[in-house]
């Protein structure tokens, strides 16, 4: 791996991908949902709304000739948003990687957002809601992350709510753009069959006289923030659907604590695959439920560590019970000495084959240069972090989190929490 700090600030970290015939481009903003608030309380899903209206053109492109630079070279061009980062990224053939930077910053850099596009795009957003509420498990995420975060940053839906992209001005986001959209605040990951040099290279050409836009002043408030916990920890949405779904969980490390690797080993340990304990009692050995599994988020300044399953009404209330054992016997007993190598075992091969093509290897590259990571550090060194964790480590982890009172959101046939089993309101408190 290489990296260079440009003059304006603009970080470009790449890496050479043996064997590889193409390369992958993504320009990291160190920006998303969770920074909102802080600018504007009207810039709710601002961050979400720019992914869209940056690809209507720019100065020196309109949005079909990105389209079509972009098809005549048999390539891939998208964005993604998350709570904190928002990707622009691109994928084609080795040789055209000077055209996929120059692109990629020209609609990150220089997107013109002229109200009647704001317009336009304004619907497409309100789309892309509607069918997010046709998702119960999309509905559900996002009252979970409201019940456990409250009016913490990253609270609230990364895509804003259907009031908030109603009402979002040309104004607001333009202001946003340039207060975030800026090359001090941002990195140009690169992985595949290029050099350093070349990169460099055509980020200068691509950039041009903008490598020093903005000045980068605005930074997002540092120090761990944590949500406070809700007084009442129980969230009910009512949705005429054949299954209930419940997630319930804790907040949890954020993603620089050393204990993040234990955390890890802990979520796969408790249903992380299928020998997971979640997987074995939920579903092969009572048959109560398809899907069962948990997850980990890991933030800035804290984290996630939540349990889904998705059960037949009439279930819920077992299903619950078993989650609330389960917490409660690695909250005890911790983990074995078998659970703990299959645990290393499995997000070891996944740490490794999730990096086999040269997107993941630029992803891989964007995000720890954005989380502020040793750049000497490589794949060698996660899996050595994994490899030191131990029963103990997990052990008392899990006695931390368990201990603090679980959250928990149903979306499903229930009209409100009086509707739900016992088993459920007794494990939100």
């Amino acid at each position: 791996m290489a990296r260079t700090v440009l003059p304006g600030g603009l970080r470009v970290v790449t890496e050479h991908v043996a064997g590889a015939r193409s390369a992958s481009v993504g320009l990291w903003v160190d920006v998303g949902s969770r920074d909102e608030p802080g600018f504007d309380p009207a810039s709710r899903g601002a961050a979400h709304f720019l992914e869209h209206l940056l690809f209507k053109g720019t100065r020196r492109r309109s949005a079909q000739q990105i389209a079509e630079e972009i098809d005549a070279v048999g390539g891939d061009l998208n964005a993604f948003t998350t709570k904190e980062h928002t990707c622009f990224y691109a994928h084609v053939l080795d040789s055209d990687m000077p055209l996929a930077v120059d692109v990629v910053c020209d609609v990150v850099l220089d997107g013109v957002m002229a109200p009647e596009d704001v317009a336009l795009e304004r619907d497409v957003v309100l789309s892309e809601i509607a069918g997010r509420d046709d998702d119960p498990e999309d509905l559900l995420a996002d009252d979970f992350d409201d019940l456990l975060l409250g009016d913490h940053p990253l609270g609230g839906p990364v895509v804003g709510s259907e009031e908030s992209v109603a009402e979002m001005t040309p104004d607001v986001l333009a202001r946003f753009h340039a207060a975030h959209y800026v090359p001090s605040r941002s990195v140009l990951a690169v992985a595949g069959n290029v050099t350093h040099a070349a990169v460099l290279d055509a980020v200068t050409a691509g950039f041009g006289d903008r490598l020093t836009l903005g000045d980068g002043s605005w930074t997002r408030p540092g120090g761990v923030v944590r949500p406070q916990v809700p007084a009442d920890r129980l969230a009910v949405r009512e949705d005429d659907t054949e299954q209930a779904h419940l997630m319930l969980g804790v907040p949890s490390v954020r993603r620089s604590d050393p204990r993040w690797e234990a955390q890890l080993v802990l979520s796969t340990v408790l249903g992380g695959g299928t020998s997971s304990r979640l997987f074995q009692e939920v579903r092969e050995r009572r048959g109560l439920a398809y899907s069962v599994y948990s997850s980990t988020a890991g933030y800035s300044d804290l984290g996630v560590l939540s349990v889904y399953v998705g059960c037949a009404p009439e279930r819920l209330g077992t299903a619950a019970g078993v989650l609330r054992t389960q917490l409660a016997d690695l909250a005890r007993g911790g983990v074995t000495e078998a659970e703990l190598a299959r645990a290393r075992g499995q997000l070891r091969g996944e740490y490794v084959l999730g990096l086999e093509d040269t997107s993941s290897r630029m992803s891989w590259l964007g995000r720890r240069e954005l989380d502020g990571r040793d750049s000497s550090l490589d794949l060698a060194d996660s899996l050595a972090r994994i490899d030191a964790v131990t029963r103990s480590d997990v052990a008392e982890l899990a006695a931390d989190l368990f201990a603090t009172p679980v959250s928990a959101a149903v979306v499903g046939p229930y009209a409100d929490a009086d509707d739900l089993p016992d088993e459920l309101r007794e494990v939100a408190g």
